[in-house]
């Protein structure tokens, strides 16, 4: 990506061009738990057995730059409201602001977020989130307004800021700052994105955001029952693991509870030495 399309330039003084600025703080952000049919987390498996997941969002603290966060969750009220068969669990001190002051911040801190996609349990947390600019491929942004007959849930939460100055209009790779990389990867909605965090002292980390709910989405590439595009997502599931191997990252499913409970969770870290 060339300099144009960084929104970032980072300096850090005292520091060479040659040296490498201390790697950013990544923060996992535990949002409550939903339900959901495990056909919808892989294709016509297990249909008619319920599986609980997590929600989760990631914040990066970059050294000398921007505080990002990547996904905000899901607002219990509009789930409660809009999606009650989900059975949406969420305690006080699962909500972005709790989240936020585990980390030493507050929503205000926020510089840019990033929604993979604007799908209700990847937005709940935007309205608190009032100093930031967002930034959203512009498809994604006509589909959350005018969404299929079939995608008007996973829209219902339009309760953020359409303020048109929030917003940057993306596509393709962008890199938000040195190391932290946005790829595209469509299928699960037309424009969805995940986010690469590459790390110089410890693995780089690849959150899928749901082109990937699971590890199992990514080994035997069954895309989850709910998308706009199967090809697409399998497409994206094979960008993923490309990614993943040529560039040395793990990658962070969405929505798999077993891997999520052995994640370190804010207040903890990964990165930042």
């Amino acid at each position: 990506m060339s300099d144009s399309g960084s929104l970032w330039k980072i300096r850090v003084p005292g520091l060479n061009e040659e040296e490498r600025m201390a790697d950013p703080k990544v923060y996992l952000l535990d949002g409550g738990t939903l339900v959901i049919d495990a056909s919808q987390v892989h294709w016509h498996h297990d249909l008619g057995q319920e599986v609980r997941f997590p929600v989760y969002s990631v914040l990066v603290d970059i050294d000398g730059g921007p505080l990002v966060m990547f996904d905000t969750g899901f607002d219990l009220d509009h789930v409660n409201k809009v999606l009650p068969f989900e059975k949406p669990l969420q305690t006080p001190e699962q909500t972005i602001p709790a989240q936020l002051a585990l980390c030493g911040y507050k929503p205000e801190d926020v510089d840019i977020v990033i929604n993979s996609h604007f799908h209700f349990d990847h937005v709940g947390g935007n309205k608190y989130l009032t100093n930031a600019q967002v930034l959203v491929h512009k498809d994604e942004l006509r589909h959350a307004l005018v969404p299929e007959p079939f995608e008007r849930l996973g829209y219902s939460d339009l309760s953020f800021d359409f303020d048109k100055s929030k917003y940057k209009f993306i596509s393709g790779e962008y890199e938000i700052a040195p190391g932290v990389t946005l790829i595209e990867t469509p299928g699960h909605t037309v424009a969805h994105y995940s986010m690469l965090v590459e790390l110089e002292n410890s693995p780089s980390m690849l959150f899928a955001g749901d082109a990937a709910y699971t590890h199992k989405s990514i080994e035997t590439e069954a895309v989850q029952g709910f998308h706009l595009d199967p090809t697409g997502s399998v497409d994206s599931l094979r960008k993923l693991a490309y990614v993943s191997r040529t560039r040395g990252a793990d990658i962070y499913p969405s929505h798999e509870m077993e891997p999520f409970l052995t994640w370190k969770k804010a207040p903890e870290y990964y990165g930042g030495n």
